[in-house]
């Protein structure tokens, strides 16, 4: 009776190992698919919200998907320079930030009563002067080339399942064979559909509305390269709870080697942060509704994993995936309290 209860378990740990194991090493080759299945819901939740514009609202829904396609494309380009022009920037402004923060230097230096006055370049030479740079360098430069690829390969991905997307709900109820089981499924997949659309759609919005709020306020203290660092504040808070703090950690280090003073990093991470804190805790949720409804401890669990698997990426990933794969076990009566337990209030 033992070995029975044992079976199943021993099955499924190796069944998890064996997931495991290929979304490891498929990584490059599903990394850029569920991106695109990500990014197509978010461009079939905004056409279908075109519907509410004025001019826009009468198109047929093939333009008004071909129009957020078109957008979503040209969008992905402008990133792609964005992040490849600031970062060529950013790397020849650092030597002109050595005097402030020698400055920063010699005022710690005073406060602790250290008899000589270190410099930024001495503290340089025994940090960061022992890195070699260019083995650090290279992968990096190879990485932004990876990353240019894998935005290509999502546009790629998107276009086709944008011209999928029409034919799949009948697709899907052919293969189910029988009429209730091809409702069944097309039920499933329309809450799917609804619930991650929606939240995606929403937090999309809500990023940019946090990216525009952010670029302001950068502007107005005098931050440099402020929208490259507003797109990736707005891009980061795509990851819960931990995204918009480290969003804001390099606007915030880039004011005190700009200015070279703590005050100026202080009102920087003040501005920053109360417009974190207004988004996430106000407009968020008064937006959300119940298209988040998972439980944070399994929000945490589901961006330690994904988070290890595929780094940043999967971090943003987890939430949409997480998502999906409680509806999914909800349809089934087995897994039903699977779903109810990683919920956030057990309706599912």
């Amino acid at each position: 009776m033992r070995e029975w209860r044992l079976a199943p378990m021993t099955y499924g740990m190796a069944l998890a190992l064996m997931v495991g194991w290929l979304l490891w090493v498929g990584k490059p080759v599903l990394l850029p698919i569920i991106s695109a299945i990500v990014a197509l819901y978010i461009l079939t939740a905004a056409a279908e919200a075109l519907v509410k514009v004025p001019l826009l609202g009468g198109a047929p829904l093939w333009a008004r998907r071909l129009l957020v396609l078109l957008a979503f494309t040209l969008s992905v380009a402008l990133l792609f320079v964005l992040v490849i022009t600031n970062f060529t920037r950013v790397a020849a402004a650092l030597p002109g930030y050595e005097a402030n923060l020698d400055r920063i230097v010699a005022g710690f230096a005073d406060v602790f009563g250290f008899e000589d006055q270190p410099t930024w370049a001495a503290l340089q030479a025994e940090t960061f002067g022992r890195i070699n740079t260019r083995q650090l360098i290279t992968p990096l430069v190879q990485s932004i080339g990876g990353f240019g690829g894998t935005l290509f390969l999502i546009v790629l991905y998107v276009s086709f399942f944008v011209n999928e997307r029409a034919h799949f709900a009948r697709k899907l109820a052919l293969a189910a064979g029988t009429p209730d089981k091809g409702a069944r499924a097309l039920e499933v997949l329309t809450r799917i559909n609804e619930r991650i659309g929606n939240y995606l759609l929403v937090k999309t919005l809500v990023n940019v509305v946090l990216g525009a709020a952010s670029f302001v306020i950068m502007w107005l203290i005098g931050i440099e390269f402020a929208l490259f660092w507003a797109v990736l504040i707005g891009f980061l808070n795509y990851i819960p709870y931990f995204g918009s703090m480290l969003g804001v950690l390099f606007p915030v280090l880039l004011s005190l080697a700009q200015f070279g003073s703590l005050g100026m990093a202080a009102l920087s991470l003040v501005a920053l942060a109360a417009a974190q804190i207004y988004v996430g805790g106000v407009l968020e949720p008064k937006l959300m509704g119940r298209a988040f409804n998972l439980s944070p401890l399994f929000v945490l669990l589901a961006l330690a994993f994904w988070g290890a698997l595929w780094g940043i990426p999967g971090a943003i990933l987890a939430v949409p995936l997480t998502a999906s794969l409680v509806i999914v076990l909800a349809e089934i009566p087995e897994t039903r309290p699977a779903a109810i337990i990683m919920s956030a209030n057990g309706r599912v």
